[in-house]
């Protein structure tokens, strides 16, 4: 039963560290790729499906008739508008696509939500997460569990966005997996300060940067990348020169402001479809360019260039 997701990745973050001096460990979110496929229209539209309904839910479709295949598509157009004015917009289909990138880690929220959803009423209370995750007032492994707690109830009350002390779903994966939510950033860059910040001032300095990556205790000599971290702190983390990281600068570090894959795509998709040009996309056009967001029989193997009018 996964009853202790947090406790067991920071027992797996010190073995990790303590074991593989040489390997560094890696504190950068970057955003997944939305498809491992080339986006070149011109050969297809499987990157298209692969970031429009995530890579294992855009397979399924492949097998389907054109008809059912737009039947579907209908289908998950009303989920998308999520204000239910008839009309899709690029920021709907922005929020849409993050969300199916995501799949693999709702499934994950699923397996272990029956764990901690002990009256079974669909809600994790932050007294049911506390009362299965910290059950044992004195254990035995040598972990500080009232500061860990006391750590998992500020990151509870952040993702607990109406403040009832009661998560749903959404709110339950914003907790286990608080990178992929922007509301979240802040707790991730506090808890990342607090691992790394040694000494206890509010900053993170080179010793404390390498030290988080590099057990240099059982080695002579450090290996090349060290190296390179010490000129990367210097000449980029440390953007003020003061010798020192502060939050900013570690937000800047480990959440950096990538490339909007989902935006990108997003503006992409309602270029290609919005026939009249007033930048939304109504149903009728997103099932005229049904091709382009699913895939289905008749698209295989390029097809999917051709424009179908029968259908």
């Amino acid at each position: 039963m996964e009853i202790r997701p947090l406790l067991m990745c920071f027992a797996l973050c010190v073995v990790y560290a303590t074991s593989k001096p040489t390997e560094k460990k890696e504190r950068i979110h970057h955003d997944a790729p939305l498809s491992s496929r080339e986006h070149d229209d011109a050969q297809g539209f499987d990157y298209d499906h692969d970031a429009f309904l995530g890579q294992k839910e855009a397979k399924s479709f492949d097998d389907l008739s054109p008809e059912e295949s737009k039947r579907r598509l209908g289908v998950i157009v009303e989920k998308i508008d999520g204000d239910s004015d008839g009309f899709v917009t690029e920021v709907e289909l922005r929020a849409w696509i993050k969300k199916a990138q995501k799949k693999y880690i709702y499934e994950n929220v699923d397996r272990q939500w029956k764990d901690f959803d002990v009256n079974n009423d669909g809600m994790i209370s932050w007294e049911e997460y506390r009362n299965v995750t910290y059950d044992d007032p004195e254990p035995d492994d040598g972990y500080n569990y009232q500061h860990m707690m006391a750590r998992d109830e500020r990151r509870f009350k952040m993702a607990d966005q109406n403040g009832d002390q009661i998560a749903n779903k959404e709110e339950f994966t914003a907790f286990l997996h608080p990178e992929e939510y922007d509301h979240m950033k802040d707790i991730v860059v506090l808890e990342t300060m607090e691992d790394i910040d040694k000494n206890g001032d509010g900053f993170i300095d080179l010793n404390e940067y390498i030290g988080d990556m590099y057990n240099h205790e059982d080695e002579m000599e450090e290996p090349d990348w060290v190296a390179t971290e010490r000129e990367q702190f210097s000449e980029f983390r440390d953007k003020n020169k003061d010798g020192k990281m502060d939050r900013e600068e570690t937000m800047d570090w480990i959440l950096p402001s990538d490339y909007d894959h989902a935006e990108a795509e997003a503006k992409h998709l309602v270029y290609e479809s919005d026939s009249n040009k007033d930048g939304k996309l109504s149903k009728e056009e997103i099932l005229n360019k049904y091709d382009l967001f699913v895939g289905s029989q008749a698209t295989d193997f390029g097809e999917a260039l051709v424009r179908h009018d029968e259908f």
